[in-house]
């Protein structure tokens, strides 16, 4: 049974779903730019128009309404708020539309779970380093400071930064997402320990400035598939599995919740193969400095973004160049017996999500969890009656249900994602996670719920009345 004040919620995320890239003020993202060049997105979609949920929020909301969701998790533009990404010049129409946003939720009786920074840089500022410069860490303090001013009295449940590893490993070690880098080894780690910097900045301005008057709660979001070793009796597959897990979860959980630094056996993995390739400088992997703000404890509970699991085996082989890849030196395969949804990537394994919250509660002192995405891609063919994703949530929020009773979890929440189908990034309009699906054809945008929808709101409606 799930506690009376359980999250049941949906997410997305402001480049995904609302367009009007250009509208009233807003100025440019790196996303913004890099799907306005050629070869980059799938068939080069965009996401200047997406759903367009800057004018057709009200849509959305009855969306929300007809789910019967508690909670709502969103992120604000950056770009849409402060256009050249410093508080110097604040876009008035993009704070009266999250107010309408958050407001309207709030008349609805609906939470609003409010992420700051959800991969979309301000052009501006990626033109002065972004993510590489340390500088940006201040500015991203700034940014947060100004949105706890404005949004904190109705917003409880705040996420600084999305996926911090994946954004830094595809946006500048497989250059695949915004800004497009490919730096193999090095610049991945740098952008990563900034967004620690700026997250844990952050973090001290809300306890600090804003926690006594607001009582809300800020984390960061990771995500983390869950890793098994592929002979769990093999040393080596074990020993795999635990770097892996290291240069996933580890890399940013490991600070913030046990030590105020990277895993050792991350730290240790990247210098081995620095020796090896003979480059001499310092540690790819930076230091944290006095003049740091501390990263340990920078965390009111943990959000894990969930989607499949994987077994893992050794790397086999070592490059001759410097690459995140051989710096982990581990691969991780499929098991046969788990059905693929819509994308390659993705095994169906509910019972993984189950493990992983176990290993984060072992791990990190038992800390509350938001499971903040989860969902069932498709690709292909339409089908309104999705029945496979329907089994997916049910056999899913089972397995959290089993982590909270039998493993004792401290669970809080669960956010599907998404709440429609929008901006699958690289994917384009091509994979569809939504609860209702979008016609993209349609100059209307018209929202249609999936089988899943109704199933979710269900679920939702069970155990609300449970209580």
């Amino acid at each position: 049974m799930f506690s009376r004040d359980f999250a049941w919620g949906a997410s997305t995320s402001a480049y995904q779903i609302e367009g009007g890239w250009q509208a009233d003020g807003k100025g440019p993202s790196i996303w913004d730019t890099f799907c306005h060049e050629k070869g980059r997105v799938f068939e080069d979609q965009n996401g200047d128009v997406a759903c367009d949920s800057y004018n057709l929020w009200e849509k959305d909301l009855e969306c929300v309404q007809q789910l019967g969701l508690t909670h709502y998790r969103l992120s604000l533009s950056w770009a849409r708020l402060l256009p050249d990404g410093t508080t110097q010049h604040v876009n008035e129409r993009g704070v009266q539309y999250y107010n309408k946003v958050i407001n309207d939720l709030l008349a609805c009786g609906v939470s609003p779970m409010v992420t700051l920074y959800h991969f979309d840089l301000p052009q501006t500022l990626q033109d002065q380093g972004g993510w590489k410069s340390p500088g940006i860490a201040l500015l991203f303090d700034n940014y947060a400071k100004f949105c706890f001013q404005t949004f904190g009295d109705r917003v409880k449940l705040w996420l600084t930064i999305n996926e911090p590893n994946v954004c830094a490993k595809l946006g500048y070690e497989d250059g695949i997402h915004a800004p497009g880098l490919k730096e193999e080894g090095t610049s991945a780690y740098v952008v990563g320990h900034n967004m620690l910097r700026a997250h844990a900045m952050a973090w001290h301005s809300y306890n600090s400035l804003y926690r006594a008057k607001q009582k809300g709660a800020v984390s960061l979001t990771i995500y983390s598939d869950w890793l098994d070793p592929l002979d769990p009796g093999c040393s080596e597959d074990i020993g795999a599995a635990e770097r892996a897990l290291a240069f996933s979860l580890g890399w940013f959980a490991w600070p913030v919740f046990v030590s105020g630094d990277y895993p050792e056996i991350m730290r240790s993995a990247i210098d081995a193969e620095s020796k090896r390739l003979g480059y001499s400088s310092a540690s790819r992997l930076p230091c944290f400095s006095k003049d740091d703000p501390v990263i340990l404890g920078t965390a009111d509970f943990f959000a894990l973004n969930y989607y499949t699991s994987r077994k893992v085996k050794p790397g086999g082989g070592c490059k001759q160049t410097l690459s995140m890849r051989s710096d982990k030196d581990s691969e991780e395969v499929l098991d046969s017996s788990w059905p693929i949804c819509g994308v390659s990537w993705q095994a169906v394994v509910p019972h993984g999500l189950r493990n992983l919250l176990k290993y984060i509660k072992d791990t990190f002192s038992n800390p509350a969890v938001y499971i903040t995405e989860n969902g069932f891609s498709q690709v292909g063919p339409l089908h309104i009656e999705d029945v496979e994703r329907c089994e997916f949530y049910k056999s899913t929020i089972s397995e959290v249900d089993k982590a909270i009773q039998e493993d004792g979890v401290d669970v809080r929440g669960y956010f599907v994602w998404s709440l429609m189908d929008n901006f699958e990034w690289a994917d384009g309009f091509g994979v569809r996670f939504g609860l209702f699906h979008v016609d993209f054809s349609d100059v209307a945008l018209s929202r249609t719920i999936y089988q899943s929808g109704k199933e979710y709101a269900k679920i939702i409606s069970k155990h609300k009345s449970c209580k």
